[in-house]
């Protein structure tokens, strides 16, 4: 893979060389590779064959995941999350001491390392929110619950230039990665203002199915707003809103 400069930049292919743009810029790479058949029937690619199902199964996970989230990610997430998330579902698999390698899955792995997640590097809850809080899940009674003392917005929120309200939002999710299903409840404060004065105590609660034996996964997030003549409007279309896992529990 190269970069291309100069002034005009290509796309498309001449010869063997493909060119294409990303994120990262426009770039260059030679075609090539080895058969999709070789692949998958050589035994010299099992390790790789292996390698590509655990992936797959690593992005399905991530997908669900997001899915569940999704009322909380419109706001809230950047551009690379979906492969960040991934990576990490990847981690997740790759924990299971049980299953054969090519064979492990979530479920048997250790879901518990999505906590502290961060959905949007570009504004993370840990350099957003400075107020204390405490997070509850409790199995039986299916609640996922967040509890946040009252505090002073100005002197607890690193909010972006522009802020002038904000709002705090927080979800559960009941995931069934196997039947690639799941139940998701969310809650949050009203918009609130972004000033000296001190908030209400915060107690958000999520409901689920109570008694479930699937992973919960509790997230956490900040919306910011701007006012102008009365109006609410996202601050930047949302694009350094946190939202952070701050709870898992893995399942019986």
């Amino acid at each position: 893979m190269a970069r291309q400069k100069g002034i005009i930049k290509l796309k498309g292919t001449i010869g063997d060389i493909t060119f294409y743009k990303t994120q990262d810029g426009h770039l260059a790479r030679e075609k090539g590779g080895i058969e999709a058949s070789r692949i998958a029937s050589d035994p010299a690619f099992q390790r790789t064959r292996e390698n590509g199902s655990e992936f797959g199964r690593a992005g399905k996970a991530g997908k669900l995941l997001r899915t569940a989230l999704r009322p909380l990610l419109l706001n809230s997430a950047d551009g690379r999350m979906v492969s960040r998330l991934t990576q990490q579902m990847v981690k997740v698999i790759q924990m299971d001491a049980v299953s054969e390698r090519g064979l492990r899955n979530v479920i048997d792995g250790e879901i518990e390392l999505v906590l502290g997640f961060e959905f949007n590097i570009r504004g993370k809850l840990g350099t957003s929110l400075f107020a204390p809080f405490t997070t509850d899940i409790d199995r039986v009674a299916g609640t996922l619950d967040v509890s946040i003392p009252a505090f002073i917005p100005a002197n607890m929120i690193a909010a972006p230039s522009g802020t002038t309200h904000f709002k705090v939002i927080s979800g559960g999710a009941e995931i069934d990665f196997t039947g690639e299903s799941y139940v998701v409840a969310t809650s949050e404060t009203a918009i609130l203002p972004w000033d000296a004065t001190a908030t209400a105590v915060i107690n958000l609660s999520n409901a689920v199915t109570a008694n479930s034996t699937h992973p919960l996964v509790l997230a956490l997030g900040v919306e910011f707003y701007q006012q102008i003549n009365g109006q609410m409007y996202p601050l930047k279309n949302g694009a350094f809103n946190p939202l952070s896992i701050v709870a898992v529990d893995g399942g019986v």
